[in-house]
């Protein structure tokens, strides 16, 4: 029996600081990972992520691995949606990880992930940062596109995160969606119906001043908050956002970010 063809990819991109600009110290790509690197105009990176498999299915893997040098400020994001399509066999897998040097700053915001029904994926992001670093990572899933009318009744998702500071975990979790999605989602306790959700973790000098006016933003929506949180005596702010499809997520989502990028608007990738 011929197995199916199934897809592999990796990436990996290494910042440095050089003449006053965050530049390209090291850039690897092979199989389906692709990474663009658009002009920017200021002393910051951008670096767009592009699955050229259009998509993970039973079996695929996908690895990635950032890694930004000291007092480079590197942004991350994706060419587009990342859809998790049916699996017939298999999980898909997609594995991140990033190290964050002194005194430079990364924002991890891909765009949403697409689950489709009977779709299968496990996802980790492993953060490092020097004691001085500063990040934000933000994580959109969709259970389904609900203008098109998919229900997601059946699957499997799981979302670990792991992130250090000087060698010292300040933030973990383990998210699982098994079994009747749908049925799990419309649970009071979990999304109560929402179709959309998004985890915010931003780890700062700053957060404790930025807690006030993020709570501000979210007070309207009943489904999200966000708390603050000193561990070991390092910063971090962490926000939950649940809505009823992704473009009301999105609306929530995109003020927050550039608000904790300092007025600075999402990466173009991401417009409306």
């Amino acid at each position: 029996m011929i197995a199916p063809q199934r897809a592999r990819g990796e990436g990996r991109l290494v910042a440095k600081a050089e003449g006053g600009r965050t530049r390209i110290a090291e850039l690897y790509q092979e199989g389906c990972a692709k990474i663009r690197l658009p002009r920017t105009f200021d002393a910051s990176m951008e670096a767009v992520l592009i699955n050229s498999s259009g998509g993970v299915t039973g079996g695929d893997r996908l690895s990635w691995e950032f890694r930004a040098g000291e007092g480079t400020k590197l942004t991350l994001t994706t060419q587009a949606c990342e859809k998790v399509y049916k699996a017939s066999a298999g999980t898909a897998e997609i594995a991140t990880r990033i190290s964050v040097a002194a005194g430079a700053h990364v924002d991890w915001l891909p765009q949403e992930t697409i689950l489709f029904d009977r779709s299968a994926l496990s996802r980790s992001l492993e953060v490092d940062l020097a004691a001085d670093a500063s990040f934000l990572a933000v994580e959109a899933v969709l259970i389904g596109r609900k203008a098109m009318g998919e229900v997601v009744r059946a699957g499997l998702f799981r979302d670990n995160w792991r992130i250090r500071s000087g060698g010292r975990l300040i933030h973990a979790e383990n998210l699982a969606l098994a079994g009747d999605i749908a049925a799990l989602a419309s649970r009071r306790a979990v999304l109560d119906g929402a179709a959309a959700f998004a985890t915010l973790v931003y780890a700062a000098p700053d957060c404790e001043s930025q807690l006030s006016k993020l709570r501000l933003a979210l007070a309207g929506h009943a489904l999200s908050g966000v708390s603050h949180y000193d561990v070991g005596g390092r910063d971090k702010m962490v926000a939950r956002v649940a809505a009823a499809d992704g473009f009301a997520l999105r609306k929530i989502l995109i003020p927050l970010i550039s608000h904790l990028r300092k007025g600075a608007s999402v990466p173009k990738v991401w417009t409306l």
